[in-house]
């Protein structure tokens, strides 16, 4: 066995890689196909959104701009501004605003994690309709499920943290 006392000695007694060698391992170079739209017999595409306890069914289809929840508009459904402003964010940052009717039905939850819901599942619908809008979507974050959610409550404690005030005397 070789006597190894110091690290160049290492080195230099591993066996070094040929550029042949190199090359005979790489794989050509294989470009992924292209994704397709995802649509159903209508031409619609589909997504289901979360956020909280919150769940968005979303249908989407071109059209003028329309977004429908739970069979009323959006401005009927939402009272807030700024719930219309989380959930018609996907549109703002694709530049397809008033390109694409949606109809969505949500459950569960309160009207912010309706809203939450409804922006995850129109971003995937997004996606699944415009495939070359993944970029931008990702990059956002909104095609990734918000997993905050309210903490539970411990025993002995007033709420999740709260714990009973403490007197001295």
């Amino acid at each position: 066995m070789a006597d190894f006392s110091d690290l160049k000695d290492i080195v230099g007694a591993m066996p070094q890689e040929t550029p042949a060698a190199a090359s005979a391992v790489e794989s050509p170079a294989v470009e992924p196909e292209p994704r397709q739209p995802v649509l159903d017999a209508l031409g619609r595409a589909y997504a289901t959104g979360r956020r909280k306890r919150a769940r968005a069914r979303v249908w989407l289809k071109p059209g003028t701009g329309a977004v429908v929840v739970n069979g009323q508009d959006q401005a009927v459904y939402f009272g807030r501004q700024t719930h219309r402003l989380i959930f018609n964010q996907p549109f703002f940052l694709s530049g397809r605003v008033g390109a694409y009717d949606v109809m969505a039905t949500v459950k569960g939850g309160g009207s912010s994690g309706q809203a939450g819901a409804l922006r995850h599942g129109i971003s995937r619908a997004l996606e699944a309709y415009d495939p070359t809008l993944r970029p931008v979507l990702k990059a956002a974050g909104l095609l990734t499920r918000d997993a905050r959610a309210v903490e539970r409550k411990k025993v002995g404690l007033h709420k999740a943290r709260r714990a009973k005030q403490w007197a001295k005397r």
